[in-house]
């Protein structure tokens, strides 16, 4: 294959040896297996956006720190210097997420630097050294499903506790390694403390994470998990090792149970489409 351009610069800094293979492409970047030395990891190339789409970040960004108020400023005015800043400092956000994360023993890829806009980590593989397939693609027995959510669950609340929510978790931003679920991708990362929407989000990831899993294990569904933490969280009263319950006793008065439980299973219906659309494409091709 033809070593992409971004990838290149690696090898000519000595950063890396050799590009052996795409692993995978989506819209904001295309991720490769590459060597360096005798260890074999991956490259994440990130993609330049269009404004467009920055537009659609607005709900992540919000309560994200800017280096320096010149950036800031620029940002804020949407100036051509302003999206220049605005696109690195959305790439630089999954980076610095990585460090701080794995820093707190949540279960993410080793980071292993970031050199001309690419990201270099541990490649996740399964039992026999092939790349990790992701949560939902394989399948689960009831117990497994259980175990998994338990220690999923576990890392939202350590990346909670580190004022951080995933954004866009799911089962398919989670890889299945030897050892068990690994959490994926960060550049949508919120801030639990600046961003409005950061308990709609924290829910959301939650809900995302045991409606696939409730597949399996149907008793999952009936669980509170993401309300209980936001719960300990906003009175300062959860810990890394905080033990959950998954039991939550709702304010009538004021929350819409229906509307949860409407979410949890939309986040089910949308996890069972994504799944039977890469199904599609598989048999496709």
């Amino acid at each position: 294959m033809k070593t992409p351009t971004a990838l290149q610069a690696l090898i000519d800094d000595g950063v890396i040896d050799e590009v052996l293979r795409p692993l995978k492409s989506g819209k904001e970047a295309a991720v490769y297996v590459v060597r360096s030395g005798d260890d074999v990891r991956c490259a994440k190339v990130y993609k330049d956006m269009a404004q467009r789409s920055f537009q659609q970040r607005v709900q992540y960004q919000e309560g994200r720190k800017v280096r320096g108020s010149r950036e800031a400023r620029a940002i804020g005015k949407a100036s051509k210097y302003g999206r220049k800043q605005q696109e690195t400092a959305w790439k630089n956000t999954e980076v610095d997420a990585l460090y701080q994360l794995r820093e707190a023993g949540v279960r993410v890829p080793e980071p292993h630097g970031y050199f001309h806009g690419v990201l270099v980590m541990e490649l996740v593989t399964d039992a026999d050294g092939f790349s990790a397939p992701r949560l939902g693609e394989v399948e689960l027995t009831a117990e497994q499903a259980r175990e998994f959510h338990t220690v999923l669950v576990r890392q939202v609340v350590r990346m909670l506790c580190c004022g951080l929510i995933h954004g866009d978790l799911s089962a398919y931003n989670v890889l299945v390694g030897p050892d068990g679920p690994v959490v994926i991708d960060f550049p949508q990362v919120v801030s639990a403390t600046g961003n409005n929407a950061a308990r709609r989000m924290l829910l959301r990831d939650v809900n995302n994470l045991t409606a696939s899993l409730g597949r399996w294990a149907p008793e999952l569904l009936d669980t509170w998990y993401g309300e209980e933490m936001w719960a300990l969280f906003e009175a300062g009263a959860l810990q890394p090792d905080t033990v959950l319950t998954g039991t939550f006793e709702h304010d009538e008065r004021l929350a819409d149970i229906d509307s949860v439980r409407d979410a949890i299973n939309e986040a089910r219906d949308e996890a069972l489409i994504r799944q039977q659309g890469r199904e599609a494409a598989a048999l496709a091709d």
